[in-house]
């Protein structure tokens, strides 16, 4: 869709509902998500995958096996992220004057396991008047220390939060009187204010001009970003997440909601050519269209993201767990997130003392209550062990590629020395992790070609389509191609031939691997056990074709 033809619907979504037939009713029902038809992603320059015959070749010979790395592999497409700002702010070392900003983004970046900084705030934190930018100082400190520490960043810009009413809106304030503002009172289970929140009316003109000079304005200075990994989508409702929780939203009615809901996703995708987008999996509690935002999004090839964990619905946990094997998610668990152990309980609450009751309402507890009864009347039930170790392995259950860490650096870190078994699964499995498992030399075509047999010792797919290359040591001669996208799915082996040029047999190669996501080229590391170069390729050597010990009919 065209800005132009953007902004010119956006002026007619006020009055839509009086317009629509019900022919433009394209409710997408609930689905199974494994299997489910959504297309993939053409594949250029397509190795051979096989099956690899015994009449194919005139001799072979397996030449090299790899073990599973068990260290900490950095790549793009998964990790560890860590918070340098969320819905409430940054650190609460931070809002309580323990810390600056500057030394709680730095305590967060140099941790060794974090591979992601992530930035949650309020669409009044990066815009401030029309048609230009003023960033909130949390954008430059994140960037400078996601540089110095080779890591990514992310973000989201929340078009509303429940955190920061009554007091201000996400919305910034001038743009306050140009949009009409809506009441929807404060009636909910889930949010007991002696106030109403208030929302936005998406649908109106200024709204949407506002919201498409905003994209533009993000994209000119992020859309060709090298550090950045990932961008949420921007969705109306209570942190972005497309809800208002049990509140009526400030849609006139369904079809409104969904045409606005649809043409923000649309803008977006069209807008951010280069920068992976993650679609909230929220169900349509608010009654808004979000099945038919997330299946415009999965199609677009956005990828999957989630708030919460344990505490999701069963069709949320669906759509997660049995997503295309070619997109990444993002998992968060909202739950215990300060990782506050019993011997610094003191240490927080005088900090907890220091914040406004308006914030605290939002901030949640961090006691690890272990329920006796036959019926737990906490979500997850008995749970036998702290609750953030418990979120991390449930993220592996699902198969996430992105686990969130929250904001309290110095918290994060003790945790993990006293509880330090859920991190180390993640950083053994979070994610894709791939390496040649058997790498077999064959005579054929009058040459030598090499089988690959890839495996992903991750429990998510690859989040687009890795590249594989052999090349001469003096980088002269480069020859390869892709996978299927996806491929390796977890857990899985996946096979591949590259032909060599004549003349390379007996040398040493570098085998080379690559990402690419939406046009992108992005290098990958190999996550084996065998030492790897610097730049994450791995050395081997070729076998001659007049060397002894080559089978055949054996």
């Amino acid at each position: 869709m065209r800005r132009r033809d953007f902004v010119k619907t956006g002026a007619l979504l006020a009055g839509a509902s009086s317009l629509l037939g019900p022919q433009i009713w394209a409710d997408v029902p609930d689905h199974m998500w494994e299997g489910y038809p959504f297309g993939s992603p053409q594949v250029i320059n397509r190795l051979d995958q096989g099956p690899f015959g015994i009449d194919q070749d005139q001799g072979w010979f397996t030449i090299f096996a790899t073990q599973p790395s068990r260290d900490h592999v950095r790549n793009f497409g998964g990790g560890l992220v860590g918070y340098a700002w969320e819905e409430n702010g940054p650190s609460l070392g931070v809002s309580c004057g323990r810390e600056t900003l500057e030394q709680a983004v730095e305590k967060m970046a140099s941790l060794p396991f974090v591979d992601v900084l992530y930035i949650r705030c309020d669409w009044r934190d990066v815009q401030t008047a029309s048609g230009k930018l003023n960033l909130s100082p949390v954008w430059e400190i994140t960037f400078d220390a996601a540089k110095r520490h080779n890591l990514g960043v992310a973000f989201r810009i929340q078009l509303s939060s429940p955190n920061i009413q009554p007091q201000k809106l996400s919305l910034p304030d001038f743009l306050q009187d140009k949009v009409p503002i809506v009441n929807i009172g404060h009636k909910s289970k889930e949010h007991q204010a002696g106030f109403d929140f208030r929302e936005p009316r998406y649908d109106s003109p200024e709204f949407q001009k506002a919201f498409a000079e905003l994209n533009d304005l993000l994209s000119a200075k992020f859309g060709d970003h090298p550090q950045l990994e990932y961008m949420d989508l921007m969705m109306y409702g209570f942190w972005g997440e497309g809800h208002t929780n049990d509140i009526a939203g400030p849609f006139p009615d369904y079809l409104t909601a969904e045409k606005t809901f649809l043409a923000m996703t649309q803008l977006q995708i069209d807008t951010w050519k280069r920068v992976p987008l993650a679609v909230n999996t929220e169900p349509d509690i608010s009654k808004s269209g979000n099945r038919q935002v997330q299946d415009l999004a999965v199609r677009s090839g956005c990828w999957l993201r989630s708030d919460s964990l344990i505490m999701d619905e069963p069709i949320q946990i669906e759509v997660l767990a049995h997503r295309p094997p070619w997109l990444a998610t993002v998992l968060e668990d909202g739950a215990n997130r300060h990782y506050v152990l019993s011997d610094y309980e003191d240490e927080e609450q005088a900090c907890l003392n220091k914040l406004p009751a308006n914030m605290l309402a939002f901030v949640g507890h961090d006691k690890e209550v272990q329920p006796t009864d036959d019926y737990p009347h906490q979500i997850g039930g008995p749970i036998n062990r702290p609750y953030r170790e418990s979120a991390g392995f449930h993220a592996l259950d699902i198969g996430t590629s992105y686990f969130g860490l929250w904001t309290e650096a110095d918290n994060i870190r003790r945790y993990y020395e006293k509880y330090p078994d859920s991190l180390r699964a993640m950083e053994h499995r979070l994610g894709y992790r791939v390496r040649p498992s058997l790498i077999w030399q064959r005579k054929r075509y009058d040459t030598m070609e090499l089988i690959l047999g890839i495996v992903n010792d991750g429990v998510a797919g690859v989040p687009g389509v890795l590249g594989i290359y052999a090349e001469s040591l003096d980088g002269r001669v480069r020859v390869g191609g892709n996978l299927d996208a996806g491929q390796p799915y977890a857990g899985q082996f996946r096979q591949a031939s590259i032909i060599l040029p004549k003349g390379m047999e007996g040398q040493q190669i570098k085998l080379r691997v690559e990402l690419e996501v939406k046009g992108a080229k992005r290098p990958v590391r190999w996550a084996c056990q065998h030492p790897t170069n610097p730049d994450g390729s791995l050395t081997i050597r070729l076998k001659k074709g007049s060397d002894a010990g080559w089978r055949k009919g054996v």
